[in-house]
């Protein structure tokens, strides 16, 4: 019975059927390109070893507590990668964290972050998706500690820390800082690199934004509320998404460079709106080691 009872609530709930009308609507990949640009992409799923930020074979190792994950091939190969998807499939992997064939995905995947995005840039981003090559070739599996092989497991951590749909973003009433509160906490999921974690992996919320160990293990993040760079202007911020250049003529390096080649394809509004908000942060301290 109490086993009945664990596969019942650890089933994954699936947020759109096939032909939900939601998505019958086509979407936009001019804008869907933004999206993608914003949601750093291609940094997790670009095949390694090559130079062409599309080419989305995914496959690039991953390590963390649990063991090394390695994202899909998310390009348009219809047996290798998500060629043959639809839009709602897109829309249940980014907001409910769920794959076609019904099983969760593993929060490594920043859907806890994705799960706040409006269902319009979903459908943009899966127009845009439809425009890139096709990539021969499955990701090399997963390599997890045994426990964690057992996927359905994620369902425990679901009830715990996922809440399907809500977005973290505090809004303000101004459409900048708004946009800039939707972009941050959804799209471009800042907080998930931008926190510490505890034991389950989940972002420990008085941490948020405030850095700490990178959650590979190699290093630490930086911490990006007024404890840390409350003597940046907004400005110098915009500068840093457009250039990588730092108020102290410094330059951003390791996965932050990778982030800044994408935040400058997007709009100067927008980034313009993330620096409002970064700016409007409350001030944490940075964790400890």
């Amino acid at each position: 019975m109490l086993a009945a009872g664990a596969w019942l609530i650890t089933k994954p709930n699936i947020p759109f059927e096939e032909n939900d009308p939601a998505f019958v609507k086509p979407g936009d990949p001019a804008r869907g390109g933004l999206i993608f640009a914003a949601g750093d992409c291609s940094s997790c799923h670009a095949t390694p070893g090559q130079k062409h930020r599309l080419q989305l074979g995914g496959g690039l190792a991953l390590a963390s507590p649990f063991g090394t994950f390695r994202p899909p091939n998310i390009s348009q190969d219809a047996k290798d990668g998500i060629g043959s998807w639809t839009a709602a499939d897109l829309g249940n992997a980014l907001i409910g964290g769920v794959s076609p064939d019904g099983q969760h995905y593993y929060p490594v995947f920043p859907y806890p972050s994705y799960t706040g995005m409006t269902v319009d840039d979903v459908r943009d981003l899966f127009a845009y998706l439809k425009t890139l090559p096709a990539v021969s070739g499955g990701a090399p599996p997963h390599d997890l500690v045994a426990l964690f092989r057992i996927r359905r497991f994620v369902g425990f951590w679901k009830l715990l820390f996922f809440d399907e749909g809500k977005s973290e973003a505090v809004l303000s009433g101004d459409p900048i800082h708004d946009r800039g509160a939707y972009l941050a906490e959804s799209v471009a999921h800042c907080a998930e690199c931008h926190s510490s974690r505890n034991v389950f992996g989940a972002i420990k919320q008085a941490t948020r934004y405030a850095g700490g160990e990178d959650p590979e293990g190699t290093g630490f993040v930086p911490n990006i509320t007024p404890a840390r760079i409350g003597d940046w202007s907004q400005a110098d911020i915009f500068e840093v998404l457009t250039s990588g250049n730092t108020p102290d003529h410094g330059r951003v390096g390791s996965s932050m460079a990778d982030v800044v080649t994408n935040t400058a394809k997007l709009p100067a509004g927008d980034r313009d709106a993330i620096a409002t908000y970064i700016k409007s942060l409350p001030a944490r301290p940075t964790p400890q080691p």
